[in-house]
């Protein structure tokens, strides 16, 4: 014998009906079924509408129980061919005159609501009955009320099992090939109609599983069965094929909506096999719930969440070590009727935390105040505060147990996304732990939990990338070309989620179309900076990386509200790592606090690992002494072109058209650029510094510097063309190049241009290449040198993708 219950939207219309027909014409080859319907979609809920507006003596309700009428009729007659709808209409005369009763003596007793509410049941079960024999199946109706016997707890009636196990025993010979039972319904040992509460006709169907002694229990429903998490938050979520009967009661106490707990302890006391199935996929994949599981399985099965909670918190130094407080205060949530979803407890007995659902917590308020309104008064305890707003996360797995590290790696997880943990509860079967976070904060914790743990999931990356100049479109392209790569080798999902220029946004949470994005992006909104980032926030999507790919003092000065908001910040920008030392240092404590990364690789060298290298050699215990660099393509082009034939300024031009300078060629020119460039690479190896310690020396002419605009610059310069010529022909004559060299050793930082001769690194140093040699206590003899491009757009582009990855990895 085989059970199975079918859901509201397995019954909730004509076409879905038909399915559950050609499930049950399938299943019934095999062995004897007995069938439980709930109400059709929809029909409880109007019922107790009904209900409540009569009772208010709202006549409206009238014209609701005539619709509720015509859509039974109506799905009869299209399902039966039969346009009689006599029993139907019996149902709703008997209906009609109890909903009267109601709105005459204003009053709904629960008895009377749960009468008002079976009715949903009986239509659906009439209804489906006779459509099974109509298809030529051997079936029969029961009424559920003659079989499940409970106490008069109406609204949620308790099943007397041994009064309901004499009835089904008695029953049990007679059963038809198809045996069909509204579900939810019930009645008392006085013949009175009761109900079994939320999750009403999963409970039915366990019961009749257990007492019938059923091979196995179908819950069939419109999804194909447990999932990992909320789908409809986490777009990522999974089927979970196979789960324990323990862990199916976590997931589904903590908002798993597909099976109720109540259902899953009758199965449970008989090792009967559970299957969640989908009516409308019923050949699809479904989850199993069973006693054993597979040993080699992952740790977790799933995260579960619960949205609306409230956490009320009891406090005061006058419940330390006094046991009535925890007594007094459940049973006064008892006493109001809520529901504690958790509870937390600090080892200094200071405090009681419980969560409970946001609908309760004005009531809830109200009963502990009532309780401890002397203690209160008397300040020997403070007044209960309440936190609204609030949502509840759960990671559940049977194999949690005695498994080192899970907890450490939950809330690591969700401190480097910025996530605040309100309460924490963990139960000693070890299958759960719980925490407490902001409602704002639940998509983003779910997501970032749901990628941590199950590794088999792309880590998605939200990238906000504002700047699209030469840089910003190369590091575009790059995105674009690498992203199935990085999908499918690395599972990593990298999307721009959004772009900005100075004057226009576009946003997409999904996804830019990078094949497209200019165009997406000039049809954008109009947008300020500050526009942005309230956007970003906003969105709080996890693992979120914002991308600075301009020389903007205003986009730099945002930076820390951005860390400080959990949200990364990349960029060859090097205003942000150059201002005061102390603005610098707030930087950095930004990001360990609210576990943010601030990464600038391409500040000194564009994508050459200079900073990389510094920072691996610091943490190996390394020490360096002296720094030696070119750290200017831009400077190093120049003079590597530039031999007297043509004027200086057409090679400043042409280094300007081939976008291996600033926006403005004057900052390279002047040595401002690479003398941020030391100030970074001083401060990295540790040292506390400020940019008017460095000593520049330029090779610029007088008359060349402060010039107001860039055209009166180049006109300059070629007026003190000899000068420049002078420059090259002194180098020419002793055999030597000429360097823009930045250097610091004994507490000297220094930068000017420099005649370098035959044998020094620096010499053979070719087109836009940059070099630096580090000094350091175990690269005494022979520096460590790192070479390679130092500027242009794609150059600098990989840099901001390495530190991008350099993010995703960690």
């Amino acid at each position: 014998m085989k059970v199975l219950k079918f859901g509201g939207t397995s019954v909730g219309s004509v076409e879905a009906i038909r399915k559950v027909a050609e499930i049950l014409k399938k299943e019934s080859g095999q062995e004897q079924l007995v069938v439980v319907v709930s109400a059709m979609s929809g029909v409880t809920n109007t019922l107790i509408s009904i209900s409540q507006k009569a009772a208010v003596r709202d006549a409206s309700y009238e014209s609701n129980l005539q619709d509720l009428e015509e859509k039974h009729c109506t799905a009869f007659k299209e399902l039966t061919g039969n346009s009689n709808c006599f029993e139907i209409s019996k149902l709703f005369v008997r209906l009609t005159e109890i909903c009267r009763g109601v709105y005459l003596l204003r009053e709904l007793t629960p008895r009377t609501s749960d009468y008002i509410q079976s009715c949903g049941e009986r239509l659906s079960s009439y209804i489906i009955s006779e459509y099974l024999k109509k298809e030529g199946l051997q079936v029969e109706l029961y009424d559920s009320r003659k079989y499940l016997i409970t106490d008069k707890k109406f609204g949620s009636a308790n099943v007397l099992w041994q009064s309901t196990k004499a009835a089904l025993q008695e029953l049990k010979p007679q059963l038809a090939s198809i045996s069909v039972f509204p579900g939810f319904i019930a009645s008392t040992s006085d013949n009175e109609t009761s109900t079994l509460g939320r999750g009403g006709s999963d409970y039915t169907a366990a019961v009749l599983a257990n007492l019938l002694q059923a091979r196995e229990l179908q819950i069939w429903t419109d999804v194909n069965g447990l999932m990992t998490s909320d789908p409809r938050l986490v777009p990522s979520a999974h089927l979970l094929e196979h789960v324990s009967y323990e862990e199916a009661l976590e997931l589904s106490h903590f908002g798993a909506k597909v099976l109720y707990p109540p259902s899953i302890q009758p199965a449970l006391d008989a090792e009967i096999p559970i299957w969640v199935k989908n009516t409308f996929d019923p050949e699809g994949p479904s989850t199993l719930v069973t006693k054993e599981w597979d040993d080699e399985k992952q740790t977790i099965c799933g995260i579960s969440s619960i949205q609306d909670v409230a956490l009320v918190n009891l406090s005061g130094a006058s419940m330390v070590g006094i046991p009535s407080f925890s007594y007094r205060l459940f049973k006064a949530l008892s006493q109001a009727n809520i529901n504690v979803i958790m509870i937390t407890q600090a080892s200094s007995e200071h405090s009681i935390c419980v969560g409970i659902s946001k609908t309760d917590a004005h009531a809830a308020l109200e009963a502990i105040i009532e309780e401890f309104e002397q203690e209160i008064s008397l300040h020997k305890i403070d007044e209960p505060v309440v936190d609204e707003d609030q949502s509840i996360i759960a990671l559940v797995g049977s194999h949690m147990k005695n498994q080192v590290g899970i907890s450490g790696k939950m809330f690591n997880t969700l401190g480097r996304n910025g996530i605040s943990v309100k309460a924490i509860a963990q139960g000693s079967s070890e299958r759960n732990i719980t925490a407490v976070v902001a409602k704002a904060d639940l998509k983003k914790a779910l997501n970032t939990l749901h990628e941590s743990f199950f590794l088999s999931e792309l880590k998605k990356m939200n990238l906000f990338v504002v700047g699209v100049g030469n840089v910003g479109r190369a590091f575009l392209r790059q995105v674009q070309k690498q992203q199935e790569l990085l999908a499918r080798e690395f599972n990593l999902d990298i999307q721009v989620v959004a772009v900005a220029n100075s004057r226009k946004s576009y946003f997409n949470e999904e996804g830019v179309d990078l094949t497209k994005w200019e165009q997406l992006l000039e049809h954008g909104n109009d947008s300020t900076i500050e526009a942005f980032i309230a956007q970003i926030k906003a969105l709080n999507l996890r693992n979120s990386i914002f991308i600075d790919i301009t020389a903007s003092h205003t986009i730099a000065a945002t930076y820390r509200e951005l860390l400080e908001s959990s949200i990364s910040v990349v960029t060859p920008n090097k205003i942000a790592a150059t201002r005061d030392m102390s603005s610098y240092l707030d930087l950095k404590y930004a990001t360990k606090k609210y576990g943010s990364q601030f990464l600038f690789e391409t500040n000194v060298a564009a994508g050459l690992p200079v900073i990389s290298t510094m920072n691996e050699l610091f943490k190996s215990g390394d020490r360096i002494h002296a720094i030696q660099a070119v750290l200017s393509g831009t400077l190093n082009f120049l003079f590597n072109n530039y031999d007297g034939k043509r004027p200086f300024s057409s090679i400043v031009k042409e280094a300007r058209a081939l976008g291996l300078t600033e926006p403005d060629p004057r900052l390279d020119l002047s040595g401002e650029d690479v003398m941020r460039k030391l100030l970074i690479l001083i401060r990295e190896s540790g040292r506390k510094w400020e940019m008017e310690q460095i000593e520049q020396v330029s090779f610029l002419p007088e008359a060349c510097k402060n010039t107001p605009d860039l055209n009166t610059f180049y006109e300059l310069l070629d007026a003190h063309e000899d000068h420049f010529l002078e420059l090259y022909s002194k180098a020419k004559e002793k055999g030597a190049q000429l360097r823009v060299v930045a250097s610091f050793q004994d507490g000297v930082a220094k930068v000017a241009l420099e005649q370098v001769a035959l044998h020094h690194p620096f010499y053979f140093l070719e087109g836009k290449d940059n070099i630096v040699l580090f000094h350091t206590e175990r690269y005494k003899e022979q520096p460590l040198v790192v070479k390679g491009a130092g500027a242009g757009a794609e150059v600098t582009a990989s840099g901001i993708f390495a530190d991008v990855l350099r993010i995703a990895n960690q």
